[in-house]
Order: structure tokens, then C-alpha cells, then sequence
């Protein structure tokens, strides 16, 4: 099967979840910038956050399947575990949102995040078994340095939520810090698949 129509879904999918999460933000009750910071400033701080991870899956998910040119049933499947616990972002964003950043939601909040990564891992390893080792894909991966990052530091703010100061809101914002440094370092594009997409873009 071409990786047209798996693209075209993914894109509709990852559209939808985010009209549903920008949906979640509070309306303020008053027209003052003081209740506006109050009622949805920390609904802003979240909804950017898991914006921006929407947003570096959809990069992401676009160069693997630039680099690609047919996907199998197994890849089909990965890709939808994939869309499945992005689907939950808006769930776990608004909770984050509603409990003020809560030690619960939040730890939620970061394996929500874990299992993303882990659902794109899978799907990043299924379509490098199927071009093989040499396949643009795999040479553009490499030894995948933010892919291994990412969940020591999901797992650090799990567990800041969890034993770093249990009666403040210290832990609450380190587990955030943490969530957003992987974020932060996703945003940096990595220019071996840049070159590698303008490689494969080239006539014979």
C-alpha cells in the first residue's frame, strides 16, 4: 500500500485533536487581563505545550513517510496506536488545566507522553525493518540521540510529581520544565533528514 492515504488520515486525525484541544481553553467570565491570566493562563501554558508536540509528531511523521514509498499492514496498525494516544492529548491537556497543575493529572499527563513516544518508536522501527538498514530512514535516524532522551526525561517528571516536595508545587512545575525541555529539544530540525529529503527529491 502507498503511504498516501495513511498520510492524508494522520493529517485528518491530528487536525481534529487539535480543534478538540483548543476547544477545552475556559472563555474568562470578565473582559480584564487580570481574569484572563486567571481563568486561561494556565490553560495558554498547557494547550502551547501539547500544541507544540502535536506539532513535532506531525513533522516528524511527514519526513518518515517522505522517505518511504509503500507501508505494510504492521506499519498500518503502529501508525494507529500512534493517532490513538495522541487522541488522549486533549484529555489529559484539560485535566492539567482544570486541576491547576495537580501532581495526578500531571504524572497522567507525562505517560500519556511516554506512551506517544513509545507508539512512534514502533512505528519508526516497523518501517526501518522494512526498507532495511541501509534505507534512507535508518540512515537519517542513526543512533537516535532525543529518541532516547525524551523518556528518561518523561520518567524524571513522572516522577518529580510523585516525591519532590509532596506538600508544594515545586514537583508540579519540574515535571512540567521537564515535559517542556523535550519539547523544546524537538523543536531544533535535524538537518540529516532535511538532507536526506532534498536527496531523494533529486532527478536520476
Amino acid at each position: 500500500m502507498r503511504t498516501s492515504r495513511l498520510e492524508a488520515f494522520s493529517d485528518a486525525v491530528l487536525a481534529i485533536i487539535l480543534t478538540v484541544m483548543v476547544l477545552g481553553l475556559d472563555i474568562p467570565t470578565q473582559h480584564d487581563l487580570r481574569t484572563f491570566l486567571h481563568d486561561t493562563g494556565h490553560g495558554l501554558i498547557t494547550y502551547l505545550l501539547s500544541f507544540l508536540y502535536i506539532g513535532i509528531y506531525w513533522t516528524n511523521h511527514h519526513h518518515m513517510f517522505h522517505l518511504v514509498q509503500r507501508v505494510s499492514g504492521g506499519v498500518l496498525w503502529a501508525n494507529l496506536a500512534l493517532l490513538f494516544t495522541l487522541s488522549l492529548l486533549p484529555f489529559t491537556t484539560e485535566w492539567i488545566t482544570d486541576a491547576r497543575l495537580a501532581r495526578t493529572p500531571l504524572f497522567v499527563y507525562g505517560l500519556n507522553l511516554m506512551l506517544s513516544a513509545a507508539a512512534y518508536f514502533v512505528l519508526q522501527t516497523l518501517v526501518i525493518r522494512q526498507g532495511g538498514a541501509d534505507s534512507p530512514l535508518a540512515r537519517a535516524v542513526g543512533r537516535d540521540v532525543k529518541g532516547k532522551v525524551s523518556p528518561v526525561l518523561y520518567l524524571a517528571g513522572m516522577l518529580c510529581t510523585v516525591l519532590v516536595d509532596p506538600h508544594g508545587h515545586l514537583g508540579s512545575w519540574l515535571a512540567l520544565a521537564c515535559y517542556a525541555a523535550v519539547a523544546i529539544m524537538w523543536i531544533v530540525p535535524d538537518r540529516r533528514i532535511d538532507r536526506l529529503i532534498r536527496e531523494t527529491e533529486r532527478p536520476d
